[in-house]
């Protein structure tokens, strides 16, 4: 039970007519524990109780001060300030997170429900891009959130391995390939092709039509066209499985665009049967018009099928597959009317199920306060940034701590962290500014920050020699600077989860643990732990544990690993 829970049934007991949810609410967090632990507006209740705000404050002051929760209960004008008696939720909180450990904060609220997550999706034979980072991070940080709470949830990578680009790069390939480079540096080197290709095109109009010709062939199973293809994406995901092992990102499925292409003619004939295919200008396509949407485009005129008729597909299979309670698209915003028009179609198909699907919008990445791009013939690749990445944390973590061992594997830890936290420690519909230094900072809203905070909490249980006991009760040190503050924090762990899930959104998580952070570091300025008598030593280091069991989980629902040394 939240203390919110608590504070708003103490409140219903005496104002019968509203209900413990709706006080919940309306309870406020004061900007500073000086103003209490909650507020409480009472105008809500004047219409109700026919009285002004200040004197229905003033009457629950005096009925609440005689309640077993309060510590204080202050009417200040028309609100209600609420100060909790400390001892015994902070023995409940530490009870908890003692007795659930890392799976303080989980439930089974989805339990027997699966959610599909469609992340990731990178191109075969082009560069990872930072576009396909922020979709990879943001989406398995929302999976990790999702199995928290007791879902299964299903990591998708939808990858890019159809299309008329594959044409281009066998005719660029076949011209100018070498398949030596090809092996040692696959991304690269298809890139290099690839950009090839088009400035010769410009030039040569004749190699579309040879690009054509080889993804007719591919298309047709030509067996030199499927073996390039094939060797194209083998070698590509070679590659990104370098990224992903980096990332700590793993995935259920694999199953590309190539993998729908048994399975768009039923969609087709379905809607063909359903009288919901219609012909404009030569293309098929399904009217939108009473969703104000522009119609869905489901076959050109030379008959081949887009990207909405494989989204259909897709959508089916993973339903019929995955029988999904939620299913998920973690792409960026310029595709949200494309998703828009998928959801459509689907109802005017007949499926409820459309309901389930959600697309996740996110913002771009920017370096000096413009997009990312990749630039004529040369692309910013994405294992190169987190290889600095790596490379700077590793220099920084040998000027700060040279003695430190596995310096190599924290360098990795704390250098891939920063580049994930950089990317979920803001709301994902904003734009991301990338900089390698601000990233890596050992202090304000970065992951090395939390990182060295957990480190340093772990240190310390080190050195007290800290050991677990049945009594959780802080006593004394309760009055300490910043102890009242982490017990609170730590408390609005569960909300903070199940917040992050509905919402979709794991900057709720990573601002929390900037917060719990934030705290505990102003407690081990104001606090010498390793001092007093022993069972003082004790119970602080009682506290720093709780704090640590938190943040490595904070941290490991937005996908980074906590070192326990930096």
């Amino acid at each position: 039970m939240t203390i919110q829970h608590i504070a708003a049934k103490e409140i219903s007991n005496i104002v019968k007519d509203i209900t413990v949810g709706e006080i919940m609410d309306k309870l406020e967090i004061p900007p500073d524990t000086s103003f209490g632990d909650l507020a409480f507006p009472c105008y809500i209740l004047a219409k109700q109780l026919r009285q002004s705000p200040a004197l229905i404050a003033q009457s629950l002051e005096e009925k609440l001060s005689k309640s077993d929760v309060f510590e204080q209960v202050k009417a200040v004008g028309p609100y209600l300030n609420l100060f909790l008696k400390q001892a015994p939720i902070a023995k409940n909180v530490l009870t908890e997170i003692f007795t659930m450990g890392a799976d303080y904060g989980s439930s089974k609220k989805g339990s027997g429900e699966s959610v599909t997550i469609d992340l990731s999706s990178p191109n075969i034979a082009k560069p990872f891009s930072m576009g396909h980072l922020r979709s990879t991070v943001i989406g398995n940080s929302i999976a990790n959130i999702a199995e928290k709470l007791g879902y299964k949830a299903i990591r998708i990578n939808h990858l890019g391995d159809w299309g008329t680009q594959f044409g281009k790069l066998m005719t660029a390939y076949e011209k100018w390939g070498d398949e030596k480079r090809v092996k040692e540096n696959p991304i690269k080197e298809l890139n290099i092709l690839y950009v090839r290709f088009h400035e010769e095109a410009k030039v040569d109009d004749s190699l579309n039509d040879e690009a054509r010709s080889w993804f007719k062939k591919l298309e047709e199973g030509h067996s030199g066209a499927t073996a390039l293809w094939k060797w194209f994406r083998d070698e590509s995901l070679k590659e990104f499985q370098k990224i992903y092992d980096l990332l700590n990102v793993s995935f259920d499925s694999m199953q590309g665009e190539a993998f729908y292409n048994d399975k768009m003619l039923p969609i087709v004939e379905e809607l063909t049967e359903k009288g919901l295919l219609l012909e404009s200008e030569g293309a098929m396509v399904v009217d939108l018009h009473e969703a104000e949407l522009p119609p869905a485009l489901i076959k050109k005129k030379d008959g081949a099928s887009l990207y909405v008729t494989r989204d259909l597909a897709a959508a089916k299979f993973r339903q019929n597959t995955y029988d999904f309670t939620q299913s998920l698209y973690v792409v960026g915003h310029e595709q949200s009317l494309h998703f828009e028009q998928v959801k459509k179609v689907l109802h005017k198909m007949g499926y409820e199920w459309a309901n389930d699907m959600h697309h996740i919008p996110f913002g771009f990445i920017l370096q000096d306060g413009k997009k990312m791009s990749t630039r004529k013939g040369k692309t910013i690749l994405l294992e190169e940034v987190l290889k600095q990445m790596i490379s700077q944390a590793e220099h920084n973590i040998k000027e700060k701590n040279p003695t430190l061992a596995n310096k190599d594997k924290v360098a990795e830890l704390v250098g891939v962290g920063a580049v994930i936290f950089n990317d979920l420690k803001q709301s994902r519909l904003n734009s991301v500014e990338f900089n390698i230094e601000n990233m890596l900072r050992f202090e304000g809203e970065t992951g090395p920050y939390v990182q060295y905070t957990y480190a340093r909490a772990s240190t310390l249980l080190m050195k007290g020699g800290w050991q677990k006991s049945d009594d959780c009760e802080l006593h004394d040190i309760l009055k300490e600077p910043y102890v009242w503050e982490l017990i609170i924090t730590l408390e609005k762990f569960p909300a903070v989860v199940e917040r992050a899930f509905r919402d979709y959104e794991p900057s709720i998580v990573s601002r929390y643990v900037i917060e719990l952070a934030r705290y505990f570091n102003q407690y081990y300025g104001k606090i010498r732990v390793l001092s007093g008598t022993d069972a003082e030593q004790q119970l602080r280091l009682t506290l720093v544990k709780v704090v640590t069991i938190v943040l490595k989980d904070g941290l490991r629902l937005l996908g980074i690993q906590a070192p326990e040394q930096m």
